[in-house]
Order: structure tokens, then sequence, then C-alpha cells
């Protein structure tokens, strides 16, 4: 048994049981591929997958057993290498952070400013997707720290804190006849053109669940992926917005004014981790420049699987 074959084993299920992209995957042959499951197999004494002629289906009950430990022991794997680096080397390395646009842009400006004061020596890759694509990445090991409103308290794989509530918010030029409303009401946005976001966006969901409830038709006339188009074409006079408020900047956005703070319901983002995934020390100090309140021991509290390495990490950490 390898370590080869365990990662031809993940990456089986991962690419859906097409062998040839499990070998484009991992640099190798698809016959290379067979041949490390079927060595496997005749090592273990039983099949690990449901085959179709040689075609592979499924995984059988003992393939689904091993998987479980095959994740475990790939995360430890990189769990070792991540360790050895944080006695080495415990202010260089890569952290990198899964977020959505709005959470890149609006939010972690400032908290990337802090930490690459800090840490001037980390590389800090930030990749943007869906919460979705977020949690994948996680679970994966491709990110190390995410960032979203959505999905990443769902995953079992997944330890996530609450970082910030926030509503969406409706946005309208100065001087607007909405802003002599002193109870702004979802009907009195009916009066008016609406423009916010895709269907398919973020958050959408939420807004159209919220008029849904309501009993109330808004008229959605422009629709955009992005709060920056949104608050343009407000700012047109084309319509009334609605965005997300941390989208929403007074000293960037003076030509616009806030109102139906209460309008919609209240969401919270979360920052999430990946459950026994080694975390190196910079990686705390990040999610703590995000939130004072989620120090390190209450991350290490909801991550940590092996007490024994995150012990190590304090003790390297402190030298």
């Amino acid at each position: 048994m390898n370590f080869q074959q365990l990662r031809i084993i993940r990456e089986t299920v991962r690419c859906n049981f097409n062998l040839t992209e499990v070998g484009n995957a991992l640099y190798t042959s698809q016959s290379g591929v067979s041949k490390h499951i079927k060595d496997l197999e005749d090592e273990l004494g039983v099949e690990l997958f449901v085959r179709k002629g040689k075609r592979l289906l499924g995984l059988t009950n003992p393939g689904k057993e091993l998987l479980a430990i095959v994740e475990r022991m790939l995360i430890d794997a990189n769990n070792i290498k991540k360790l050895a680096d944080q006695f080495v080397n415990s202010n260089q390395g890569q952290l990198t952070i899964a977020t959505t646009h709005s959470q890149a842009k609006y939010v972690l400006p400032q908290v990337i400013v802090q930490f690459k004061l800090a840490f001037p020596n980390v590389q800090l890759a930030l990749h943007q997707g869906s919460p979705a694509d977020i949690a994948r990445m996680l679970i994966e090991g491709k990110a190390d720290i995410g960032i979203a409103t959505e999905a990443l308290g769902q995953a079992q794989e997944l330890a996530s804190f609450p970082y910030y509530d926030w509503r969406h918010v409706v946005i309208v030029p100065k001087g607007h006849a909405l802003e002599k409303n002193k109870k702004l009401s979802l009907n009195d946005l009916t009066q008016y053109p609406i423009i916010t976001y895709n269907e398919d966006s973020i958050g959408r969901h939420a807004i159209d669940e919220t008029f849904a409830q309501a009993g109330v038709s808004p008229n959605m006339t422009i629709t955009a992926l992005d709060a920056d188009v949104i608050k343009t074409y407000v700012e047109l006079g084309l319509g009334v917005g609605i965005v997300a408020s941390m989208a929403y900047d007074a000293k960037r956005d003076e030509t616009l004014s806030i109102l139906g703070a209460d309008l919609f319901k209240e969401n919270t983002t979360r920052i999430a981790v990946r459950r026994g995934h080694f975390l190196r020390g910079y990686a705390y100090q990040f999610i703590q420049f995000c939130s004072p309140s989620l120090d390190e021991s209450t991350i290490r509290a909801g991550v940590v699987l092996y007490p024994e390495l995150e012990e190590a990490s304090s003790a390297s950490a402190s030298l």
C-alpha cells in the first residue's frame, strides 16, 4: 500500500469514477490508475469498486469504509508537511482563502492589509466562488479558510464560526421620494422599478423569499451580478436598488442613501475550516483579524481531531 494508491482512490471518487480524468489529475496514465487500483484490491483481498465490464460505477461497502480512512490519512500526510514548516518557517508560506466576490471586495480588504503588514513573507491566495465552491475547496484541502454566508454550516467535514451579521438594504439616489418615508415597507418598493442581483446570484433567493412571504410582487427591472453595477444604475435614476449592506459605504457612495435596514431578514456570514486540517499560526491570526472573538483556542476547539499536532503547533509558535 502506498500514498499514490490512496490518492487514486480519493481522486476516482472526485472524478465520478472516470479513470481518464483521474490519470490527468494525477499526471499518470489510465492504465497506471487501473493497475494501482487492482494492486490495492489484491493486497486487501476485497473489491473496492462496483464494476460493469471495465467501467467503475461506484464504491462497494468496503470501498466506502476505506474512503473515509483514506481522506483522513491524506489530510494527516499534508498536516505533517505543514507541521514541519511551522517549526522551520513560522512566518513564511502560503495561506489560501476561498470566499465570495462580495466578501473579497467589501469586507476583507482591511483584514488583508492588517495581515500583510503582520506577515509580509506569507503569500496570500484569494479564490472567489459560490458558497458551494468554497465548501468543496475546503473539503478537498485546496483552501485553508473559507468565508461565506451560505453552505459552510451544512458540511460535516467543516467547522464553521459566526463572523458577522448583515441584511439586504434598499439604496436610492439622495433626495429620492422614499427618503421621506418614516417606516419604509415592501409595498412602497412596488411603486418603483427595482434593480438587484441576478436570479442565480448569492442572496437573491432570500430577497425573493421576503417579497413572496409578504405577498408582494416587485418589478425587477434590471438585474446584475455585482453590487457596484447595481449602484451605478441606481445613481442614474433607473430604479431603487437592493444590495447586501456591506456593499454600501457612506463615504464611497456619497450620492446614495441607504434605507429599509429592517425590511429583510438577518444573515450570518461564517468563517470555516476543515476539521482535522492543520492550520499554521498565521492562519489563526488571519481569522482573529477578521473577528477578535475568534481566538486561537476557540478555533482549535472546533477543528482539532489530533491534539498532539495542535500542541506541537502551539509550542513552535511560542519559540
